[in-house]
């Protein structure tokens, strides 16, 4: 991961200015990454100017890690961010960082470091929803029965067209 890490001020709100201060590009990048990646979703403030909250900023610092530092291309950086949240992974501390979350401090991206083994007490970021495990399972049984349904609907679709012929 990145040597240079980045410090994000303790405030509740960033002007897409400071963001684009923090993380070294300009406004039109941001823009296009807004775009392109569903994760980075700041909200518009009243007069319509894009109000970043503190895990706004850290990922788009992720972002620009996964695409300037890692060399991914926007293909590679949506997948890899898309499989890190699916597969719940767990986020922990390295260099420069602490281990202990007890310590108070809250690291950036550019201090933390997939953890593949580690997902127990996962928590997605707000933007993504945070579920139970009754939710999982009970989404999961749904979608169970929506495929199943789907199957009954693609077979009896394709009986009717082979007798309408």
């Amino acid at each position: 991961m990145s040597q240079s890490a980045v410090a994000i001020p303790e405030k509740l709100f960033f002007k897409i200015g400071e963001v684009c201060e923090l993380a070294g590009v300009q406004a039109h990048v941001l823009r296009y990454w807004e775009s392109e990646f569903s994760m980075l979703a700041p909200q518009k403030n009243r007069a319509g100017q894009r109000v970043y909250r503190k895990r706004d900023v850290e990922m788009a610092l992720r972002i620009r890690e996964l695409l300037y530092e890692d060399q991914y291309t926007i293909a590679g950086a949506k997948k890899r961010l898309a499989n890190d949240l699916r597969a719940g992974t767990k986020l922990r501390v390295v260099e420069g960082g602490s281990e202990n979350p007890e310590d108070g401090e809250q690291p950036t991206f550019a201090q933390l470091q997939v953890d593949q083994t580690a997902t127990a007490g996962f928590t997605p970021p707000d933007n993504v929803g945070a579920r139970t495990m009754d939710d999982r399972l009970a989404l999961r049984r749904i979608a169970a029965e929506l495929r199943e349904l789907l199957g009954l609907l693609e077979a009896e679709t394709k009986a009717s067209s082979s007798r309408t012929k």
